[in-house]
């Protein structure tokens, strides 16, 4: 049963499995919780921009009680290093993306124009939370996430729950908001990093008469995505999901570089469902 958040965030419109819950938060508010002062205007997650300690620390409690799980934010530093947690893990570990087993842990990044990526067995016995800016996207943050998640499915632990013996083993994605192509102007040794790897990565860029190119993060996701066969969900590349170009309902690093931090949660979900 999905659980009832905040009508200004955005729930994942995918068939995850039941008990697989996920919400991607905006900046605006939630019911009762005062916005951080400008120039960070609303519900930023992050400590590290500068906004009042008091503040976020608010947000980050409101976000732990419209969960009903505990939140894990990582240190994201545009690299494809996976954290696994577990039970008492704390906050800080040096990562760009995470994945657990545990009912009630949130994998969590934060973003401001990056993609956010979440991941889920479809058995739901693991689900996972991926940055994805331009180079870790470029560099195979995705294809670590995967495959530490078939990893783990593979494990004997997850072998012998009866509670998943009957399911399959396929992964399904969705990708949240992020800058959108229209708005994301590159340099040349971005569209490179991609090219190297992947030549029909150029259907992920338009090139510009400055020389620069406008990238475009979701295609450039579904085509790593897809190459791994996962079934994706969401940002389809339509100015509906761009970050950039709604500043009241997203932040937008591009759009004002001192700026606060939304959040892309998931996790699986065991008790009773937490109402607001």
């Amino acid at each position: 049963m999905p659980l009832s958040f905040p009508t200004s965030w955005l729930v994942p419109d995918w068939p995850a499995p039941p008990d697989v819950q996920a919400v991607f938060t905006s900046r605006v508010c939630p019911v009762g919780d005062a916005p951080s002062a400008a120039p960070w205007n609303g519900f930023n997650l992050a400590t590290h921009v500068g906004d009042s300690p008091q503040a976020v620390a608010a947000h980050r409690a409101a976000l732990k009680a419209a969960l009903g799980a505990r939140p894990v934010f990582l240190e994201q530093v545009h690299g494809c290093d996976v954290a696994i947690l577990e039970e008492g893990v704390a906050d800080g570990l040096l990562a760009d993306a995470a994945v657990t087993t545990h009912p009630n842990l949130a994998c969590t990044v934060m973003v401001a124009d990056c993609l956010p990526v979440l991941l889920t067995l479809t058995n739901g016995a693991a689900v996972a939370a991926v940055h994805a800016g331009w180079r870790g996207l470029a560099n195979g943050v995705i294809e670590a996430a995967v495959q530490t998640l078939r990893s783990l499915n593979q494990s004997n632990c997850l072998k012998a729950s009866a509670a998943y013996a009957t399911h399959t083993t396929d992964l399904m994605a969705w990708l949240g908001p992020c800058i959108g192509p229209g708005s994301f102007e590159v340099g040349p040794e971005v569209r490179a990093a991609f090219m190297t790897v992947n030549p029909e990565a150029a259907a992920g860029f338009v090139p510009l008469s400055s020389g620069k190119w406008l990238a475009n993060l979701p295609t450039l996701a579904r085509q790593r995505l897809n190459a791994l066969g996962v079934r994706v969900w969401g940002n389809d590349a339509s100015t509906a999901w761009c970050t950039f170009s709604q500043p009241q309902r997203f932040y937008s690093y591009r759009a004002q570089a001192i700026t606060g931090r939304m959040a892309a949660c998931i996790f699986r979900h065991h008790g009773e469902p937490t109402t607001k």
